[in-house]
Formats: C-alpha cells, structure tokens, sequence
C-alpha cells in the first residue's frame, strides 16, 4: 500500500483576508490580526513558488501632475492616483507626494500604537508573556525563511510592522480602503508582495543624522514601490526627508568624500544630481505619503533644534516576478 502525503488545503486567500478584515472593523481582536498575518504571510509564500514572467511597466499618463510650490515633487489628492499618473510622476520627478492618503486621526493613532509597541517589546523582554492586544509579538516565518536585521531596525528606532500584527493590520487595511495595493499592481504589472524585512514603523528624533541613499543598492535587481507615510507633522518642527525630485535612470556615485559608508552618497554628489530643482524638504502631514522606486535618491532631513519626533511607515511592495531572495514575503 502507498504512501500519502497530506497537503495543506487550497485557500481562496484574497476572500478569506477581505472576510477577516470586515468582521475586524465590526469587531476587533487580536486573535484575529495575529490571523491575518500568518494568511498574508502564507499567501507570499505560495505567490513565490511560481512567480510570474517579469512584465513590463505600465505606460504614463500623457502629462505628470503638477509640481508643489513647495515641495518641489508632483502633488495629488488620492483620488487622482492611478497607475499611470504615478508612472508619469516618477518619471519626470522620481516621486509622486499624495497628500491626505490616510485621514489625519488614523494616521496620529498608529502614530501612538508605535509608541505603544516600543514600550511592549521592552516590557516583554523585562517580564516575559504574550501582549494580549497584538501591539508586539514577533513573526515567525515559515521555513526557509527568516527575518533579517531586526536588531539593526530597533537601533534605528523603528519596530517592523510585521512584529505588531495590530498595526500591520491597520496600516494595511487603510491601504486596501483607498486601493492602493491596485493601483502598484497596475503601475507593476503584476501582484505585488510587500517584505516582513522592509516594513518599518518608524520614529526619528532630531538628533537622528540623515544619510543619502537610494534603496536599489541594497536590494539588488528588483521591481519596487516604496509607500513612505508620515503619521505626524514633520519636515519643519521634526524630521523629514530631505529629496532629490529628479528621475534618476542609475545609480549615482557612494562611498566618496564626505560620506562614512560604502552605500552613502556624499552631500556633493546630491547636490549635483539635483541639478537646478535643488534638494528640497517638503513639509508633510500626518497621512501624506511619497511613493518612490528603488533609484530615489533621499535622506533623513533632520535638525537637532526640532523639538518633536517624527512617525512614519515605510512600506515597500516588490513585484512577484523578481521578489529579492533574503526577504520574507507578504500579500500586499
């Protein structure tokens, strides 16, 4: 008589995330973000076992929205996004600076549940447990995969998203309620995957030096978004990000005089590839978000006379077909 091996049963994984998500907003448990997460997670994991061919782009919108007085990069209101104007946006700027994605009281209560995960991760550690309301509990991804850098992530001041399935869920699910996911998967091609590794709740104190980079050098050969969300004022009164809002089709040059990494661009070398926009520092508010690939060229823009700390998420989305392979998968 044979052997047989049991398999996992087939999931309709979009139905079963989109059911969890409304019995959430009827009724929230922790039980059920902790749920939601372990789903999204296993949905990456199947998406990567047959990834797609690698698909092109999607075609601009004729013109790329107007630029902002101030902040130098195209502005729109989230209900012009699509993926055609963020393809335009990004190639005539780099960038696309949608103001009011998230409603201001949403933004300022994740704003404080990153708060609350802090003090959570330092309380379990002090006294042992499990956190009842989900604000800390650490992913533990399935097999061979493994979360990268968490340490590097809390030195910086940040708590990754997936490590607090009750934030991960709200980010998420205010995403999903303005489309966004869609709207990256037009501009992609394809479904897109956010990485557990590259999904930070962040917070940053003026005392926090800036550093240029462009995020395609520590990730190789990808197909990439990056959702930057600020939860609080920033950019005047607490750290922003300093921006280069050109379209930049390469690398530029690191490592060279004045920088004190390998990967850094020197304050010289942005200058210059900023050309006559100039380097700007856009004021945000809390639920503004700029998206931006892999090529952006940017940099914590910080003072040490600002006298609030800076919240924000960092969400990146890869496209399926080339997903880098040290990072840890979730259906976006």
């Amino acid at each position: 008589m044979g052997l047989f091996t049991r398999r996992k049963p087939r999931v309709d994984y979009p139905a079963r995330i989109a059911e969890l998500n409304a019995e959430n907003r009827a009724s929230r448990s922790p039980e059920r973000d902790r749920e939601l997460r372990r789903l999204r997670h296993e949905a990456g994991v199947e998406a990567l076992k047959s990834p797609p061919p690698r698909p092109g782009l999607v075609d601009p919108a004729a013109a790329a929205p107007a630029r902002g007085a101030e902040s130098k990069c195209p502005e729109i209101t989230p209900e012009e996004l699509t993926p055609e104007v963020l393809r335009a946006a990004i190639l005539e700027a780099g960038c696309l600076l949608v103001r009011d994605l998230m409603p201001d009281e949403e933004a300022l209560a994740i704003a404080d549940g990153i708060e609350q995960a802090f003090a959570t991760r330092i309380r379990l550690r002090e006294s042992g447990g499990v956190d009842g309301e989900g604000f800390y509990d650490e992913l533990v991804p399935e097999e061979p995969y493994a979360v990268q850098k968490r340490d590097w992530i809390e030195e910086g001041g940040g708590v990754l998203a997936v490590d607090s399935p009750r934030l991960l869920v709200d980010m998420l699910d205010a995403f999903d309620r303005v489309g966004l996911p869609e709207v990256i998967e037009g501009y992609l091609g394809e479904k897109p995957l956010i990485s557990a590794d590259k999904c930070t709740l962040r917070k940053a104190t003026g005392d926090v030096p800036g550093a240029w980079h462009q995020d395609g050098r520590f990730m190789g050969d990808v197909r990439a978004m990056n959702v930057w969300l600020s939860l609080s004022r920033c950019g005047d009164v607490a750290p922003g990000m300093d921006l280069v809002p050109t379209r930049l089709d390469d690398y530029v040059a690191t490592g060279t005089e004045g920088t004190w990494l390998e990967t850094q661009v020197s304050d010289a070398v942005a200058e210059e590839a900023a050309g006559e926009i100039g380097i700007v520092r856009p004021v945000f508010n809390p639920g503004d978000a700029l998206l931006f690939d892999d090529l952006f060229l940017h940099q914590t823009g910080s003072d040490p006379s600002m006298p609030k700390p800076r919240y924000a998420i960092e969400s990146w989305f890869f496209g399926t077909s080339a997903f880098p392979d040290i990072y840890v998968p979730l259906a976006a």
